[in-house]
């Protein structure tokens, strides 16, 4: 039997429907915890489209959601070149991840 495993993302809203406050668990090693952001991109090979779900809460700061950003182009980066072997693409977008991050001033200018 194949294992199974799986992440759990909760959502407070409010009486507006805005992300109030969010926290996330995972069978796999029994970790949880509170957040205030999450991006969740799922491939639907069939239509070949993404589904994108992003959700914030109202107290995630704009410092950190540029933050957040930029962490995620850089993770992107790396995720785009294990999975595809595009080593030259994956240093353009870590190129534009330190571009973004300076512009943010998130590093300092290199």
């Amino acid at each position: 039997m194949a294992k199974k495993s799986q992440i759990v993302i909760d959502v407070e809203l409010d009486e507006n429907s805005v992300p109030d406050k969010m926290a996330w668990k995972s069978t796999e090693n029994d970790e949880s915890g509170d957040c205030d952001a999450a991006f969740l991109s799922i491939w639907d090979s069939k239509q070949k489209n993404t589904l994108k779900i992003d959700l914030w809460t109202k107290d995630m700061t704009t410092d950190d959601m540029k933050i957040l950003y930029h962490q995620t182009f850089l993770t992107m980066s790396d995720a785009l070149e294990r999975s595809t072997g595009e080593g030259k693409m994956a240093h353009q977008l870590r190129e534009f991840a330190r571009y973004f991050g300076e512009e943010m001033g998130i590093i300092e200018r290199s």
